[in-house]
């Protein structure tokens, strides 16, 4: 875009004014953060969000200073000056902070992540460490984006270097040690390079550094549970405390016949979810998420050559067209095959993807908005239908979407507490002499939950010829959870460079005990707060309850300006704000997901609907 020279020489200047102040502190967090641009680019970019900002704001206020539009505040009438000087110090100055600490805080996000990871990685690297150089090792990590995340991006950037730019290992390696966001990382590269150059033992290095590293990720951890308490306090007194007192002075006020305070009411309605929001979204980006993901994807069988009909059709048809219909066929066959799977495995099937629950969210909320708007409500609530309509539509779209997150939840659950006893028995198995392909053999008829039906399959593929590999690899992508892919591609990659499997095991099983050990930790630390924000919503239940039905109805014989109809409705409002978002909450403290408290939501929603339809 053409700019004159003036206006460019005055942006370059504001520029550099803002480089002098941030500039030390912006370009390296913007490279830990992987935002890709400079910092110079980065500061035009908030320059032209503020911008767009400020115009904005100027013209809701012109447009609502040209209409004459007034409110009583403080009992001074006004257009609104205060309210809009209010505004203008929360946005603007607030959009400008929060534009400059976003890189900082996905930088944090991505440091606690790498941290957690480390142990798991650096496991795997010393599997790998007794047969492949250095740099295949790096590059190995590197290709696994699915199992260790973070660290695989960083590792990235060592491969970047090396196969992109011409860079040797060791320079690769002292880059990433000045834009890693981790610590922790940062020494451990900067030991892995010395151990290289000096020819030491790597495996012996990576073994020594695997249990440092877990006490580093518990560590780690209590920093995350830390920012987890603090947010819920700010939370709580914020978002539950602060409208219970607002509701109480505002009520207290009607009495009187003032109305200096009603215009607190509609604020409300913004303040709670857009805080709600920002909250929820910092605490996406700082912590890491309960790990749900379940990453599927078709192996092609290698066992018997690249030939086999199926493994790729579209090129063997080109090749021969004669054959094009069989190939069409054999690929007809693998979707109907794949769509009868759908159908036999209907629960399998709904947990998968949270689409399917989607749909029938979106279908359940339509039915119920149907019914209300033909009148099919207004027999059944007897007051207040709009709010209880809403709180139904509410219900009626995240109970198909928690049912698979919660389904989804109770198959990772029973996958993970059974694999370190199918670790171990196949561990002892091993050492008495028995095959990897007797022992899974014997194991698929043990009670492991899930885990036995898939091990049943493996063991069919054995049967059926193909290699014990080839079947632990199929089974893990069956499966497709992040800490199943670590355990079985550690033995994996172990039995392809050697058959004493016995201390890849037990470092398996110990990596696995101790990733279940973590999150049992954050889960027992993280439901108090859950309970806390439980406590605070029946404490905000049990105020407007005393303030609706003993307070106020005293007051109905005397000479008093008592709304109970009007304090009824816009506590009902208030009430199913802060059950909806206070519902989230608890799902991003607990597991750092939204789905997750999605529950929690329908529950507090239910209890609304349950005091103020039903009992009151």
């Amino acid at each position: 875009m053409f700019l004159p020279p003036v206006v460019r020489r005055a942006g370059k200047k504001l520029t550099d004014f803002e480089l002098m102040i941030h500039g030390s502190n912006l370009r390296p967090v913007l490279r830990s953060a992987h935002l890709p641009m400079t910092a110079e680019e980065y500061l035009r970019t908030v320059r032209v969000n503020l911008a767009g900002t400020l115009v904005m704001f100027f013209t809701l206020w012109f447009f609502f200073l040209l209409s004459g539009f007034e409110l009583d505040i403080f009992g001074m009438k006004t257009t609104g000056t205060l309210l809009w000087i209010i505004l203008f110090v929360l946005i603007v100055p607030g959009q400008y902070a929060m534009q400059m600490y976003y890189p900082q805080i996905i930088a944090q996000g991505r440091k606690s992540r790498i941290d957690l990871d480390m142990p798991y990685a650096i496991s795997y690297m010393q599997a790998l460490s007794t047969t492949m150089p250095p740099y295949e090792i790096i590059r190995k990590v590197y290709e696994e984006h699915d199992m260790f995340g973070e660290i695989s991006k960083e590792f990235g950037m060592i491969v970047r270097d090396v196969e992109l730019f011409g860079d040797d290992l060791d320079t690769a390696m002292k880059n990433l040690q000045r834009t890693t966001p981790s610590t922790n990382l940062r020494d451990f590269i900067n030991d892995l390079s010395i151990v290289f150059d000096s020819g030491g033992n790597v495996a012996t290095y990576l073994g020594a550094k695997t249990e440092y590293y877990r006490d580093q990720a518990k560590q780690e951890l209590e920093l995350v549970l830390k920012t987890i308490e603090i947010m819920a306090e700010v939370y709580v007194t914020a978002f539950v405390a602060g409208p219970i007192a607002l509701i109480i002075m505002i009520v207290a006020q009607g009495m009187t016949n003032s109305q200096g305070m009603a215009w607190i009411l509609p604020m409300m309605y913004i303040c709670i979810p857009a805080g709600a929001i920002v909250l929820i979204w910092i605490l996406s980006m700082m912590l890491p998420p309960e790990n749900l993901e379940i990453s599927r994807k078709e192996t092609i069988e290698h066992d018997f050559g690249s030939n086999v009909p199926g493994s790729n059709e579209k090129a063997l048809s080109e090749e021969d067209p004669k054959n094009k219909e069989f190939y069409q066929r054999i690929a007809a066959n693998k979707r109907r095959n794949y769509y009868l799977g759908l159908l036999r495995h209907p629960f399998t099937t709904y947990i998968k993807s949270y689409y399917y629950g989607l749909g029938l969210g979106i279908l359940f909320a339509g039915i119920i908005a149907g019914v209300w708007l033909t009148g099919g409500f207004d027999t059944l609530i007897p007051h207040d239908v709009m709010e209880t309509v809403l709180c139904l539509i509410i219900i009626g779209f995240m109970a198909p979407i928690a049912l698979s997150y919660e389904g989804r939840r109770w198959y990772v659950q029973s996958i993970e507490s059974h694999l370190p006893d199918f670790l171990r028995e196949l561990s002892d198995m091993k050492d008495i002499g028995i095959t990897l392909h007797e022992a899974i053999h014997r194991i698929a008829g043990a009670k492991l939950g899930v885990l036995s039906s898939e091990l049943s399959v493996a063991s069919r593929d054995i049967e059926s010829g193909a290699y014990v590999n080839s079947a632990l690899v199929k089974m893990e992508e069956r499966i497709g959870l992040v800490s199943v892919k670590r355990a079985i591609s550690l033995l994996v990659r172990a039995s392809e460079i050697t058959s004493n499997l016995r201390q890849i095991f037990i470092i398996a099983i110990t990596d696995f005990e101790y990733y279940l050990k973590l999150k049992r930790e954050r889960s027992n630390t993280t439901i108090i707060y859950v309970m806390i924000i439980y406590l605070s919503f029946g404490i905000y239940l049990y105020t407007a309850y005393q303030l609706n039905v003993p307070f106020l109805s005293a007051f109905k014989g005397m000479n008093v300006n008592v709304d109970m109809a009007g304090n009824l409705s816009d506590m009902f409002r208030i009430g199913i704000i802060l059950a909806t978002f206070s519902g989230i909450m608890a799902g991003q403290f607990s597991s750092n997901s939204i789905l997750a408290g999605f529950k929690h939501s329908i529950v507090l929603l239910a209890a609304t609907i349950a005091l103020f339809v039903v009992m009151m």
